[in-house]
């Protein structure tokens, strides 16, 4: 029986990616791809985050630099009641932060121009 749940839950997961992949962003949430209920997270360069945890992962509200991220990465915010994440240029959250991330949602970024992310209250 857990087998089985298993893999409906594998199965889930892998449409659910399939849609993000088509889309840019996950509507429902099926599973937390590593990347824990309240928290934003960063996957290493180019990694599957079907396969593969997160190498970052952000707790608290408000500006976090980034360091050694380059490249295409998948950015997951797992943040719950609509907290959105905006990605910015610039260190401490400054520079152009039009990019955004909302609730419950996966981002392919390249992580080379961004120099910090924001995570923001509800």
């Amino acid at each position: 029986m857990r087998r089985m749940i298993r893999t409906a839950a594998a199965v889930t997961a892998g449409l659910a990616a399939a849609t993000v992949l088509s889309t840019g962003a996950a509507e429902a949430r099926p599973a937390d791809f590593g990347c824990p209920s309240g928290a934003a997270c960063i996957y290493r360069e180019n990694a599957d985050p079907l396969s593969s945890s997160p190498s970052n992962t952000y707790w608290t509200y408000g500006a976090h630099n980034l360091s050694n991220q380059y490249g295409s990465h998948w950015v997951y915010n797992n943040q719950t009641g609509g907290a959105t994440i905006n990605l910015c240029t610039g260190y401490n959250g400054t520079g152009d932060c039009s990019y955004s991330v909302p609730a419950v949602a996966f981002r392919w970024v390249d992580l080379g121009p961004i120099n910090s992310i924001v995570l923001n209250r509800p």
